[in-house]
């Protein structure tokens, strides 16, 4: 299969000034100013297939965005090779950027004062689509996200999920061949994140584009990339299958028990780790191998009204990779 992306070695250093505290602080800052170089990719090397959708994640700071600014071709990095469907992005070529789209969730692309349908005439210029194909792919992406009765309103009246949903038929318009989506569910409700959910999957399927997700939410990933790759402090810690990393660090179960009498808490705590208490509720953490052994052991033991054995979440299980700094058996993707 072809590779879409192929990343060898990256890497990409910004210089910053210290600023010192104070009036003073800044007037020094100013007149002699301090810097210092923040490393924010550490050669990095990653390779993916055209496609293919990948989820991309870390906490602040770790080197998403600015992996994503490179592969758009807004940033132009230190050293190292990078290629997007053939192309060198920051050449920026016009035949490169008619196959690509970037979409960031906290930034607007659409004209604030002015209704959706507009920006996307705008893009139609832009991209040079044809009346044929504007037509068909607006109306597929209007039906698929379901706005089509906001289409003529102002985009200051929109809902921060309705703003979204026309950020995200704005970068499709033209059928990209490469979609970065950056965080493209931030400070949406639940419903609104399903929608998105839901059309980037929908998207991948009927266009086979190829996709790098990145988000700090896992909900955006399960049940949607078959890969994740972690990255923090700008190197890749883990760029493999969800399940891998779920079967490698879910090393404990929890079981939540309602009691229906008042139980002593203390001997509760033989049998595993106290992770909640809220009375008559409590949630214990207990090894994945002695689960089984630990719910008996509780209601034999203890008035139950209630109980249940549930894995981890997935959220703990990626903060326990970002906090150990450590992948059990990591096999990271070779470039090509």
């Amino acid at each position: 299969m072809e590779k879409a992306v192929v990343i060898s070695h990256l890497i990409k250093n910004f210089e910053v000034v210290e600023k010192k505290p104070g009036l003073v602080g800044s007037i020094k800052s100013f007149v002699s100013p301090t810097k210092k170089t923040i490393r924010a990719l550490r050669e990095i090397s990653l390779s993916v297939d055209e496609g293919e959708l990948v989820g991309f994640i870390g906490p602040n700071g770790a080197g998403k965005t600015t992996t994503l600014k490179i592969l758009s071709g807004i940033l132009y990095p230190q050293s190292g090779f990078v290629q997007v469907l053939g192309f060198t992005p920051w050449d920026r070529k016009p035949a490169y950027l008619k196959q690509i789209s970037l979409v960031m969730g906290q930034k607007n692309q659409l004209w604030w004062d002015l209704p959706a349908i507009e920006s996307f005439n705008l893009n139609k210029a832009i991209y040079e689509i044809k009346d044929s194909k504007y037509n068909q792919s607006l109306g597929e992406l209007v039906k698929l996200l379901e706005v089509e009765k906001f289409l003529e309103v102002p985009v200051r009246r929109l809902s921060l999920g309705q703003r979204m949903r026309m950020e995200l038929i704005a970068a499709l318009l033209h059928k990209p061949k490469m979609v970065f989506l950056d965080e493209p569910t931030i400070g949406l409700d639940l419903v609104a994140q399903q929608k998105v959910r839901d059309f980037i999957v929908d998207y991948n399927r009927r266009h086979q584009a190829t996709i790098l997700l990145t988000s700090h939410n896992m909900e955006d990933l399960v049940g949607i990339a078959k890969r994740i790759i972690i990255i923090d402090q700008g190197k890749i810690l883990f760029d493999g299958e969800l399940a891998d990393i779920v079967s490698q660090h879910a090393t404990d179960k929890i079981i939540k028990v309602t009691f229906s009498k008042n139980v002593n808490i203390a001997s509760l705590e033989n049998i595993g780790k106290i992770k909640s208490l809220r009375l008559p509720q409590v949630e214990l953490v207990v090894p994945r191998a002695t689960a089984a052994v630990a719910a008996s052991e509780i209601l034999q033991n203890f008035p139950v009204s209630d109980l249940t054995i549930e894995e981890e979440s997935i959220e703990s299980i990626i903060r326990d990779v970002f906090k150990t700094g450590v992948i059990k058996k990591t096999k990271l993707k070779k470039t090509v």
